[in-house]
């Protein structure tokens, strides 16, 4: 699905429910995005993975999912687009956008996102989004203090999941440096780091897909992702931005996303 002709603001397209790792139903969500006056709204749980996984959703789930969807498009329908969506974790060349299962799902569109990275030690996928602390133990017992391989490891693995095909919208493109800076402060500002976010940038524009901003953590770790430092190189690479509030909890549906538009609305090509 193509975002480029996307008029309104008034959407949200990443959103977690009782699906995955979601703190509210699908129906509270979407009825708080009506509350906001949204006009079109995509629910994405965490794709089913072939890992453990405790944040994403079970494969026994889909169709239930999928069930959900259609009752609320026709109950909610005249009030409110719905688009059904995962956002698909990516784990290597055997699990992604692009692998043969989801094209037996009826998704809308589909968001890819890395958020594991292979263990230096012995190439276990390890989860480096969720809590600083975790990730610093992390780096420990999985990366052996390495951080040039982890943020390595999550470009390469970003770069080859587009270069795969298979996804219309790429997730918190940057997401590594969440946690990153918090091991190394200055990480943000290494030549390696700015490198590979250049390289990011470029692989996307080749691909013609979308980037999300997200908006989730503005509060909580005080940037957007990809960070706002980026937009204007984003924008002139021809990408399309959407700003999605990866949205867990039904008060959060819109949170951050006027801030994200108006620094957008400052930005000249």
């Amino acid at each position: 699905m193509k975002f480029d002709s996307l008029t309104t603001r008034k959407y949200n397209l990443h959103s977690h429910t009782q699906f995955c790792d979601g703190r509210q139903s699908m129906e509270e969500i979407l009825r708080a995005a009506i509350a906001e006056g949204m006009t079109l709204f995509g629910f994405s749980p965490h794709s089913p993975v072939p890992v453990y996984s405790p944040c994403n959703m079970t494969f026994e789930d889909v169709p239930h999912y999928f069930a959900e969807i259609e009752r609320l498009r026709s109950t909610y329908g005249n009030q409110i687009e719905i688009l059904a969506s995962m956002e698909i974790d990516y784990i290597g060349n055997e699990w992604g956008p692009a692998n043969p299962y989801f094209d037996t799902l009826p998704l809308d569109y589909r968001i890819g996102s890395v958020h594991f990275v292979p263990s230096a030690i012995d190439g276990t996928p390890i989860d480096i989004d969720g809590s600083a602390e975790r990730f610093i133990k992390n780096m420990k017992e999985q990366f052996d203090n390495n951080i040039e391989y982890v943020v390595n490891a999550f470009f390469d693995a970003s770069e080859a999941m587009v270069q795969a095909g298979g996804l219309d919208i790429i997730g918190h493109f940057d997401k590594v440096i969440m946690n990153g800076i918090e091991y190394d402060p200055h990480l943000a500002d290494t030549a390696l780091y700015r490198h590979r976010i250049e390289r990011m940038i470029e692989c996307i524009a080749a691909a013609g897909i979308a980037a999300e901003i997200n908006t989730k953590a503005i509060d909580t770790r005080g940037r957007f992702f990809p960070d706002a430092s980026l937009f204007q190189s984003i924008k002139r690479a021809g990408i399309t931005l959407l700003v999605n509030s990866d949205v867990h909890f039904s008060n959060l549906v819109n949170f951050g996303r006027n801030q994200a538009f108006d620094i957008l609305d400052k930005i000249h090509p």
